[in-house]
């Protein structure tokens, strides 16, 4: 018997901005974020379990373990952010996206990339820039999960 799509709950967001992120090691980095793609969830690629005794399908199951995933940034840049830059490249902090509607996510990780764009004439630079999620609680060492806050 197939099953109901109910409505969602909450509401849709109708629009990104105003999204903004937060390194706790350093809460005032000179970028400007112009586009973020926040972290997607990968419960990563099915495990195979068909045998000899499978008929007619390959089955499979899935995987145990979550993985956060990525997070891209386009920004623009003050150049004295090199110096944030490099001391906040591979070093693990808590991170925090705020949202639009006043909602955050809270995770682990650590900045991966800063790689400035092409500087043109007329064009303010930007940069991608990469963080690297960990789950794992740098004040404990432990497995620790993203935490969403609802807006208020």
């Amino acid at each position: 018997m197939p099953t109901t799509r109910m409505p969602p709950v909450g509401l849709q967001l109708t629009n990104g901005f105003k999204t903004t992120i937060t390194f706790a090691a350093d809460s005032d980095v000179s970028f400007w974020e112009e586009s973020i793609t926040p972290p997607g969830i990968d419960g990563g690629d099915p495990l195979p379990t068909t045998t000899q005794f499978n008929n007619a399908w390959n089955t499979t199951d899935p995987r145990s373990l979550k993985t956060l995933t990525d997070v891209s940034v386009t920004a623009a840049y003050d150049p004295i952010v090199y110096d944030q830059i490099i001391a906040l490249v591979n070093v693990s902090n808590l991170i925090t996206i705020a949202f639009p509607d006043g909602s955050s996510l809270d995770f682990h990780g650590f900045l991966r990339s800063f790689t400035p764009g092409e500087l043109v004439a007329g064009t303010p630079p930007t940069a991608a820039i990469v963080i690297a999620p960990t789950a794992v609680d740098i004040a404990t060492g432990l497995e620790t999960a993203p935490v969403y806050t609802p807006a208020p």
